[in-house]
């Protein structure tokens, strides 16, 4: 692996610039439920760990946050806005979402809760704009009712100068419908995505990627977003820590109440154990040191597209120093390929058993 300084990106025609990897910021909100299901991080920072991370992450060079409003329901923006109080607010890129959290509204993209929320968001983050904000999930409604508001409300705050650029999910299942919706009823995902798109007609796109992503649910949506000038935020590239081999099929995490990876099967010791020789035999060949892992997890996101910006999330502040300073080891072409290669038998592997990753 040769050694490069991370590069600027920017994101497509919005003209918002920044280091290409961003800070997430889900796992700092801490355990919680929404929608009746876990949807946090039951080993999120405590307050000291998140405020050095951020802190840390800041000293090391990044400049975009994403949060959301239902991460920690407001604990993971106001943790944030910690570190937007000590920073000068050009400099910072600040994304949020809304949509999962209802609460006594309706709807989650009632225009008028959309209003409020956004305000709250701006509050905790101690800000009077964001630089982007997403429409967090693609169910707008029965019979789509909420849709058109919803993109309403979306660019009246752009015009209104509260917020830069608009963001969409890539493909995405709502969450409570990937636990009650049988799969044969749960329609084309991709096809839903691409007439959101010409609806909503956002700036950026928000999609999951990393090495285990199957590369024919992947790479079409890259050259999309390319194709039409739209900005790329890249989540879960490290696979919330699977990738690094950071969990043991000896011994398998158990999570606590309000995790969001009790419901992910790849995090239970049979998937660990596929993953964890697939991860094996990818540093007996390829990635001999920890950092190098990280280092072929972050790069095979960041080499995705050059409008994009890739997010890694931290629990504490050792992560943020070793993913930032790992983007400096810069792997081949060839040994991310080998490292797809072997990680798309895996995968296969783990559809073969009916254990399948599920997307967040």
């Amino acid at each position: 692996m040769t050694s490069h300084a991370l590069p600027t990106r920017t994101l497509g025609r919005t003209g918002i610039t920044a280091p290409a990897l961003g800070i997430g910021c889900w796992a700092i909100g801490g355990p919680d439920h929404n929608l009746g299901l876990p949807m946090g991080w039951s080993t999120g920072a405590d307050e000291g760990a998140a405020i050095a991370g951020l802190e840390t992450s800041w000293e090391l060079g990044a400049r975009l946050y994403d949060t959301a409003d239902v991460y920690g329901h407001g604990l993971s923006e106001r943790r944030l806005g910690r570190l937007v109080a000590q920073v000068p607010r050009e400099q910072i890129v600040l994304s949020s979402k809304v949509g999962y959290f209802t609460g006594t509204a309706e709807h989650g993209f009632d225009p008028r809760h959309m209003r409020r929320q956004l305000a709250q968001t701006l509050d905790n983050l101690g800000t009077d704009h964001l630089d982007i904000y997403g429409l967090h999930h693609h169910d707008f409604g029965p019979d789509d009712q909420w849709l058109q508001p919803a993109i309403n409300a979306m660019h009246a705050f752009k015009n209104e100068g509260i917020i830069r650029a608009i963001s969409l999910r890539g493909p995405h299942r709502f969450a409570p419908d990937r636990l009650s919706t049988p799969p044969a009823l749960r329609g084309n995902k991709t096809a839903r995505f691409r007439a959101l798109f010409d609806l909503v007609q956002p700036d950026i796109l928000a999609v999951r990627d990393n090495l285990l992503t199957p590369a024919a649910s992947s790479e079409g949506i890259f050259s999309f977003a390319d194709q039409r000038n739209c900005g790329v935020l890249i989540t879960k590239p490290l696979g919330q820590g699977l990738l690094t081999r950071s969990h043991s099929p000896d011994q398998p995490p158990a999570f606590g109440e309000g995790d969001h990876r009790t419901r992910k099967r790849w995090f239970t010791a049979p998937a660990l154990a596929v993953l964890d020789d697939a991860l094996a035999e990818i540093q007996q060949t390829i990635a001999p040191e920890h950092e190098d892992l990280i280092a072929l997890a972050l790069w095979s996101c960041l080499n995705r597209t050059t409008n994009a910006i890739v997010i890694a999330g931290f629990t504490h502040p050792g992560q943020v120093r070793a993913n930032i300073t790992a983007t400096s080891r810069v792997p081949t072409d060839e040994q991310l390929s080998q490292a797809r290669t072997i990680l798309a038998e895996a995968q296969a592997h783990l559809d073969d058993e009916g254990q399948v990753f599920l997307d967040g």
